[in-house]
């Protein structure tokens, strides 16, 4: 049987003629519409009921980072394609004029900014690590959640690979059988809770997009680990389904680069999951239709109750 192939570009003008996006002229960055957000606030309500069902503490945190945790993780080791370091203006009022006349020329100007301390988050998890590394981790470690935006540089045409995009995190800290039972627990969840909203979610073992030669072994090795896994929609293609949610142990690397220490004083263990906010709301529309008035009233009753 043939496959069902779909194209990103009528995906993403259907979208916008539904008002559910807003082109802004960028690839991968786009405004939000009313009905759009109406969607993705319920979901993302009901992620936060359940994970304040399990003790999560909630946080919030901005957009940008301390660049110094970029070094300390070996972002830039591992994807250096994908950073958004903000850069800013540092002259006095005579380069002021030189950067506004080089601009009205038309020419290039990025060389006259440069670098400040902070980068845009990479990964909505980035901000809770170095806040945990204050003495030992309580009896049963910590478990935090939180909706935080995240910048990865890759432009596309294609609606579900933004540049700009927010994720429903949580993160859990403590000793490994308890960091690992966490994750497993969150898998069953994540694709039970995706199919009882009508999409054909499956499960699957996963590897992060790292960079250069070096970076397959990577993929290898996190693979055969089981470190990583994502629940798959098809969204832009049935065969190559988009991952909307990822669940990820990443056994004492954090602990180790943080000093993050487990109640009994060993280097805590942690895990991280995440749902792409976005991208679960278009597999919404690509599945039940741009209106969500007409979807199927099972799932509207699971977002609206």
């Amino acid at each position: 049987m043939a496959e069902t192939k779909f194209d990103p570009v009528t995906f993403h003008d259907e979208l916008a003629a539904h008002g559910l996006i807003v082109p802004v002229g960028v690839q991968g960055a786009f405004g939000r519409g009313a009905v759009f957000e109406d969607v993705l606030e319920s979901f993302n309500g009901l992620l936060g009921r359940m994970a304040a069902a399990d003790g999560a503490e909630r946080y919030t945190f901005p957009p940008v980072i301390d660049r110094t945790i970029l070094e300390r993780v070996d972002y830039m080791d591992s994807f250096p394609n994908l950073v958004g370091c903000v850069h800013s203006f540092f002259g006095k009022d005579r380069q002021a004029r030189e950067l506004s006349e080089t601009i009205h020329k038309g020419e290039k100007w990025d060389h006259m900014l440069a670098g400040t301390a902070v980068s845009l988050n990479p990964a909505a998890c980035y901000p809770v690590y170095p806040s945990l590394a204050k003495g030992k981790l309580p009896e049963g470690g910590r478990l935090i959640t939180m909706t935080n935006w995240v910048y990865r540089h890759e432009p596309s045409i294609e609606p579900t690979r933004m540049q700009s995009f927010r994720v429903r995190e949580g993160v859990r800290a403590g000793r490994p059988a308890e960091v690992l039972a966490w994750r497993d627990q969150w898998l069953e969840r994540g694709l039970e809770l995706l199919t009882s909203l009508g999409l054909p979610a499956r499960s699957d073992v996963a590897s992060d997009p790292f960079f250069g030669r070096a970076g397959k072994m990577l993929q290898d090795g996190q693979k055969a680990q089981r470190l990583k896994f994502e629940i798959l929609v098809p969204v832009i293609s049935e065969s190559d389904p988009t991952a909307v949610c990822s669940f990820n142990y990443h056994q004492e690397h954090f602990g180790e680069v943080f000093g993050i220490r487990d109640a009994d004083g060993a280097v805590a263990h942690t895990a991280c999951l995440g749902f792409g906010l976005e991208r679960v709301v278009m597999a919404m529309f690509k599945t039940h239709g741009f209106d969500p008035q007409s979807w199927p009233k099972a799932v509207r009753d699971r977002l609206w109750p």
